[in-house]
């Protein structure tokens, strides 16, 4: 008897085992600059006692982010769809819970397997704040359709998500994939960094700084641009436009897009929001995916 409770024990071991998050670098170390003005950077949690929570909870706020990673979460019924998940915090922070592990526990609990992207910030002197983050999706997506056999991933069925800043992240890599922003590392560079959908949660920096009724210059969209699910709130103080202006350019170019716009939510609620419009936009997801065959 004490065998067989043995073998047991050990079968619950390599179960859970197989469920746990696997966190890998994106970059070998020798690619990678992480001072500012001489001084190195130290990845930390920025979060005081005191900030301000969302929905009664606390939020992570990762900040000297210079060793960047995807950490693959995979669910017990995978369907062979990915998301890579890019969590906000205005390019300076990730909001890494809220924004990040909170969405990857969601898509595995529909069989979906999730890619938690920690890419770098802040941005160095001199660089625009979406460059170093952009390359690190571009080879995210390189080393997610690489892997997409052994991780049980269908190499076309591997889409993005962002929120806030990473929203922007996410609608930039949506229309950046004809070549990459940086020197090939190795055969993952040679695959598509173009994801097949995108997701953008109350997306931010889409708009034209200087020209009303513009997208922001580095964001063009063409009829190649991936399939696009929009949410956001009119009381946004990132404001609405970010996603009307891109899904009016979705539209023009006949790109398949959906918006869901409600009235009130604000800003940086991830999905712990348990009330009004903003509550239920998690299962309108889940079923854009069904209704596009994700």
């Amino acid at each position: 008897m004490k065998k067989y409770i043995m073998i047991f024990a050990c079968l619950i071991t390599i179960t859970a085992k197989a469920q746990t998050p696997v966190e890998i670098n994106l970059w070998p170390q020798n690619r990678l600059v992480d001072t500012v003005s001489g001084h190195k950077l130290v990845e930390h949690d920025i979060t005081m006692p005191n900030d301000d929570k969302v929905e009664g909870m606390s939020v992570i706020r990762l900040a000297d982010i210079t060793n960047p990673t995807i950490k693959i979460f995979k669910p017990k019924n995978a369907n062979g769809t990915a998301v890579i998940i890019c969590p906000g915090g205005g390019y300076g922070i990730l909001a890494l819970d809220l924004e990040g592990t909170e969405l990857c526990t969601w898509f595995n609990s529909i069989g979906v397997t999730a890619v938690l992207l920690k890419y770098r910030v802040p941005a160095l002197p001199g660089k625009p704040r979406y460059e170093a983050p952009l390359q690190d999706a571009q080879r995210a997506l390189g080393l997610v359709r690489f892997n997409a056999a052994k991780w049980g991933i269908k190499p076309d069925h591997i889409g993005i998500m962002g929120f806030s800043a990473g929203g922007h992240l996410s609608a930039l890599v949506s229309n950046t994939y004809d070549k990459r922003t940086y020197q090939q590392v190795d055969a993952a560079d040679e695959l598509s960094c173009r994801p097949d959908f995108a997701i953008l949660a109350y997306p931010a920096y889409l708009v034209d700084e200087k020209e009303e009724g513009k997208l922001a210059p580095e964001i063009k969209v063409t009829e190649k641009t991936p399939p696009t699910f929009i949410m956001q709130t009119e009381d946004d103080p990132i404001k609405v436009e970010n996603a009307l202006y891109y899904y009016l350019a979705l539209k023009k170019a006949k790109v398949s897009a959906e918006m869901h716009l409600y009235p009130k939510g604000g800003h940086g609620y991830g999905i712990r929001n348990k009330t009004g419009g903003t509550s239920v936009y998690p299962q309108l997801i889940e079923k854009w995916l069904a209704d596009n065959k994700f």
